[in-house]
């Protein structure tokens, strides 16, 4: 057996016995996490106490709007928003905190290897002498934080909860992004049908305008009513740039979501559809069902058990700490001599360091990290009182439009019976001019309020699923990069721009 191979030996023999008693006796301390228990309400406010609540069906909502170009629309936007790649990024970058926390609770080794070229001269008294020589050096070291009071083990708690928190970020960015895709198709949508209401009206005006002009010339109208019948039309027909600019920026907003240039959708939009329109109503589950189902929520909650972590983790810096440290070195004055005919060291043994005066700058970290607790679990808090506010004021909000499209639709009705009838009385000379305008200027305000209330019911029924927490329940891969590095091993430098 070799010196080296005894030093070896030697140092295995006590390092396994101390690294088996820190196994054993090692402890934590500061607080251990305990997930909050909040009081919540039994039912929301419009819900019958006597029925029992069906579970809110959150699974790909977006299809109950019946709209297949939406549902592709939603598919892309998952696909290439930049939002979400950031979500991802970030979700990477949070694995491998996780992973290089984990590292610290193991034993870390080095090796290490020299050669050098020697020349020692000596002076003597018959002269100046000197000798040149090879020497060769390999090593080994080896170091362990015992981590007796739980600092590491805090830290790596933390970072799972912080990997934790960065999915349920994800999770929430995908809520948002599908919930204003869908807003913004529904607004698009409605933007169309408006400005095809509006040229719609604006002809039937000018062929009001057409019929007075007639009746001017047979003596039974005046060029007044001329002018009035075409001021109507030409009112009417000014909405129309408004509407179109609202639109194109509906269109706009939509291809930036989908990840791609502003006028990238125009053409494939131009086709007018109707609005999308859900089956209502839409079962909401119970208030508990949030602390579940919503994303912002869970994450606000594993931020708070990451920062309760954190609290240990600066309690465990006021304690003292161990660390283990050991080489093993061998030195000799040919290559072939290392670990047999050399010269062969070792060193092995525990480090103990013990804070003993530093100002109350410890504690104060610790008073730090308790204050920073505290806002996490605030804002767990508000989190929860903000989710549940969502739900009940778009359950509100949708009930009470439904409420209101019933009342438009029979006030349109009624305007549009009104306009006809207005006419036809017009033509025989029965009515005034300004009661045709007047009807027909009714009609079209009805017609156009009818298709906001339409557009306010489906986008009230999206702010719902999002309230509740509806979002996307597919498989993400976040594992891929955005910026794959080619070539990033060893090489030749070169110059840059």
């Amino acid at each position: 057996m070799t010196g080296f191979e005894r030093g070896l030996r030697t140092a295995k023999g006590l390092f396994l016995p101390i690294f088996a008693a820190a196994l054993l006796t090692g402890c934590v301390v500061g607080p251990d996490y305990q997930k909050p228990l909040l009081a919540m309400p039994a039912s929301w406010s419009g819900q019958k106490p006597a029925k029992p609540a069906k579970p809110a069906q959150l699974s790909k909502w977006w299809l109950k709007l019946r709209d297949p170009e939406l549902n592709a629309l939603v598919e892309e936007a998952v696909a290439g928003n930049l939002d979400v790649a950031t979500a991802k990024a970030k979700i990477r970058e949070a694995r491998a905190s996780y992973r290089q926390s984990a590292g610290t609770l193991f034993p870390s080794a080095d090796g290490s290897a020299s050669a050098t070229r020697n020349k020692v001269a000596a002076t003597t008294s018959g002269g100046v002498g000197s000798e040149t020589y090879d020497q060769y050096q390999a090593g080994f070291d080896a170091s362990w934080e015992l981590d007796l009071f739980g600092a590491n083990r805090r830290g790596v708690e933390a970072a799972r909860y912080r990997l934790d928190a960065s999915e349920e970020s994800l999770r929430s960015t995908l809520l948002t992004l599908i919930g204003d895709v869908a807003s913004n198709y529904v607004q698009a949508r409605g933007y169309q049908t408006r400005i095809a209401l509006a040229r719609r009206s604006a002809a039937s005006q000018r062929q009001t305008a057409e019929l007075t002009r007639t009746m001017a010339l047979a003596g039974t109208a005046t060029a007044a009513d001329v002018a009035k019948a075409m001021g109507q039309a030409s009112s009417i027909e000014a909405d129309v740039p408004t509407l179109e600019a609202n639109y194109a920026e509906a269109v706009h907003r939509l291809s930036v979501l989908t990840g791609r240039p502003p006028a990238a959708l125009t053409a494939r939009l131009k086709r007018p559809t109707s609005i999308p329109m859900p089956r209502l109503p839409i079962p909401t589950g119970i208030p508990a069902d949030i602390l579940l189902t919503r994303p912002d929520v869970r994450m606000a909650e594993r931020q708070y058990a990451q920062y309760t972590a954190k609290v240990g983790q600066a309690e465990a810096a006021r304690y003292p700490s161990v660390s283990l440290t050991g080489d093993i070195s061998t030195t000799a004055l040919k290559l072939g001599d290392l670990g047999r005919n050399s010269t062969i060291g070792w060193s092995f043994g525990p480090t103990l360091s013990v804070p003993l005066f530093n100002a109350g700058q410890l504690r104060a970290a610790v008073d730090i990290a308790k204050a920073q607790r505290d806002q996490y679990f605030i804002a767990y808090k508000t989190a929860v009182l903000t989710a549940l506010e969502d739900v009940e004021n778009t359950t509100v909000s949708l009930s009470q439009e439904r409420v209101r499209n019933g009342k438009l639709a029979s006030s349109a009705k009624s305007y549009g019976d009104a306009a006809r009838l207005e006419r036809t009385l017009y033509k025989a000379g029965e009515t005034s001019l300004l009661d045709v305008l007047d009807a027909e200027r009714s009609l079209y305000s009805a017609e156009d309020t009818l298709l906001q209330s339409r557009v306010s019911i489906a986008t009230n029924y999206i702010a719902l699923n999002k309230a509740l927490g509806g979002g996307w329940d597919g498989t993400i891969d976040s594992t891929r990069p955005e910026v794959v590095d080619v070539g990033a091993g060893p090489r030749l430098a070169s110059s840059t721009q």
